[in-house]
C-alpha cells in the first residue's frame, strides 16, 4: 500500500517499523527522501536521495504527546502542578484581567484540547522572520481570545500547547528543548531525537531569516553541551518550501527556499524552533524505542520510562472533562456494531493527557485496534499508534507535505494500521 502511495505520487517516501510482543517485527523503508531536481545541500539541483531507516523526520505534532505531555505529567509527578489546576495560577499574564471565563482554564483542559483556546497561533505581520521571536508567540499564546466556554467543547488547540511548552519553562527555568533532552530522550537513549534550534547549532551553516542552511566546512570533533551537531542535516528529510507570507515575499528571508532540519510549523519556527506544539525531529528506532519503554510501563515491566505506571495509566486514558469509563464501552459497543467511526459515538471525543483516543484525529487506529489504544498524528505525515492489549505500536514517518498539493495521509496510516494487526492476527 505504501509502494502504491508512492506511485500515485502522495508522498515521496516513508519509514515504517511494527513492535509487539515486546519485539521488533517489522522496519523498512520505502521511496525517497528528497526528490530528483530539487535542491541539494548546497541549494543546487541534484539527484533524489534514497529514503533510509535512519533518515530524521520533522515529528510535527507528534511533539505533543513525546516531549511537551510527558515533562508536564513529570511536573506533576514532582507535585510542581496538578492537572486541575487554573492555568493563571502558573501563568498569571494568561488572565490579567481576572476574567472569570479564562479563571476556569486548567492544565487538564490543555492536555485534552477542551480550554476553549483557537486552534492555531495568530501570525499575522512580520514578527519572527528576521530573528526567532518566542517572546511574542508566547505573548500572542497567553493573549489569545477562548472560542468557547472552557471544559465544553473538543477543538485541536496549538495554543493550548505553545502555553504548556510555556508552562514547563516557568516551572523548571529551564527552555522546553533542554528539559525534555535532559529529562525524557536521554534517558531513554533516543539519541537521534530532539528539538533543532538554528541558534544551537553547531557545525557550518548560515541562517536566513529563521532557518538553517549547511554550508561548507569541516565539522568539529565536539560540540558544547546543549546544542546539536549540523552532521545529521543530510539524513533529515526536507519538508517543504518556505512560502510563508506570499502578499509579500520580501519580508520573509527564507522565502522559497527548502526547509530541511528547520521545523515546519509556523509558529514554532518563528519562535526559534522550540515550542510545546511543535519542533521535535526523529527517528522510527528512536520513537519505537519510547513506545516500547510505554508498553513496558504500562504493562508492568521493567523499563525506563520516566513516568511512573500510574501517572503513566492516567495520560493514556480519557481525562477530558466528563470522562467516564463507561465512555469507552459505548465506543466499542458502536464500532463492534457498524464498524469504524472516527469518533465512534458522535460527539463523543476522548482524550488523554497529550494522546489521541477516540476523536476525528483517530484514523490511524486502523479498523482492528479497539477505542481505548492511543496515539497522534503530526501535520507533517507521521503518526505513532500503540494498543497496549496487544502490546503493539505502530510508527509511520514520512515528509508527505514534501510534495506540494498532496492530500492528508490518514487513509494511508490507516490501512497499514489494519494490515498490521491483520498479520500479527489480531
Amino acid at each position: 500500500m505504501i509502494n502504491d502511495a508512492l506511485a500515485a505520487h502522495r508522498l515521496p517516501g516513508a519509514v515504517v517499523t511494527i513492535g509487539h510482543g515486546g519485539k521488533l517485527v517489522f522496519q523498512r523503508a520505502y521511496g525517497v527522501r528528497r526528490l530528483a531536481g530539487e535542491q541539494g545541500l548546497d541549494g543546487l539541483p541534484a539527484p533524489a536521495e534514497p529514503m533510509t531507516a535512519d533518515t530524521i523526520f520533522d515529528l510535527a505534532s507528534l511533539t505533543k504527546p513525546l516531549a511537551t505531555a510527558t515533562a508536564v505529567m513529570q511536573l506533576h509527578e514532582q507535585g510542581k502542578v496538578g492537572v486541575d489546576d487554573p492555568i493563571q495560577d502558573h501563568l498569571p499574564e494568561f488572565n490579567p484581567t481576572n476574567d472569570p471565563q479564562r479563571a476556569r482554564v486548567t492544565v487538564r483542559m490543555l492536555l485534552t484540547h477542551t480550554s476553549g483556546l483557537p486552534d492555531v497561533l495568530d501570525l499575522r505581520g512580520t514578527w519572527g522572520f528576521d530573528h526567532a521571536d518566542k517572546a511574542e508567540g508566547i505573548g500572542r499564546a497567553l493573549s489569545a481570545p477562548l472560542q468557547s466556554e472552557p471544559g465544553e467543547v473538543f477543538r485541536y488547540s496549538d495554543v493550548g500547547f505553545i502555553l504548556l511548552g510555556a508552562l514547563i519553562e516557568r516551572l523548571t527555568g529551564e527552555p522546553e528543548d533542554v528539559y525534555v533532552q535532559r529529562n525524557i530522550f536521554a534517558p531513554l537513549g533516543m539519541h537521534d531525537t530532539g528539538y533543532l534550534p538554528p541558534a544551537k547549532a553547531c557545525g557550518p551553516h548560515k541562517i536566513r531569516g529563521v532557518a538553517l542552511e549547511l554550508t561548507p566546512g569541516e565539522h568539529p570533533e565536539a560540540c558544547p553541551e546543549d546544542t546539536w551537531s549540523t552532521e545529521i542535516v543530510p539524513r533529515t528529510a526536507p519538508t517543504a518550501l518556505d512560502e510563508e507570507h506570499r502578499e509579500d515575499p520580501r519580508q520573509n528571508p527564507n522565502f522559497g527556499h527548502l526547509l530541511r532540519a528547520t521545523v515546519h510549523d509556523p509558529a514554532a519556527r518563528r519562535m526559534g524552533g522550540v515550542a510545546g506544539s511543535a519542533g521535535v525531529f526523529s527517528t522510527v528506532h528512536d520513537v519505537g524505542r519510547y513506545a516500547q519503554a510505554l508498553l513496558d510501563r504500562l504493562a508492568g515491566r521493567e523499563s525506563r520510562f520516566p513516568l511512573q505506571q500510574a501517572t503513566l495509566q492516567m495520560m493514556t486514558t480519557p481525562e477530558q472533562p466528563g470522562h467516564s469509563a463507561e465512555q469507552l464501552r459505548a465506543a466499542n459497543n458502536i464500532v463492534r456494531t457498524v464498524g469504524p467511526r472516527y469518533p465512534a459515538v458522535r460527539g463523543q471525543n476522548l482524550r488523554g493527557f497529550g494522546w489521541d483516543i477516540d476523536t476525528g484525529h483517530s484514523r490511524p487506529r486502523g479498523s482492528i485496534f479497539p477505542v481505548g489504544s492511543f496515539g497522534h498524528t503530526g501535520f507533517t505525515g507521521t503518526s505513532l499508534w500503540i494498543d497496549p492489549g496487544s502490546d503493539t505500536y505502530i510508527v509511520l514517518l514520512t515528509n508527505a507535505i514534501h510534495l506540494r498539493g498532496s492530500r492528508p495521509v490518514s487513509d494511508l496510516q490507516a490501512a497499514v494500521a489494519t494490515t498490521a494487526a491483520r498479520a500479527l492476527g489480531l
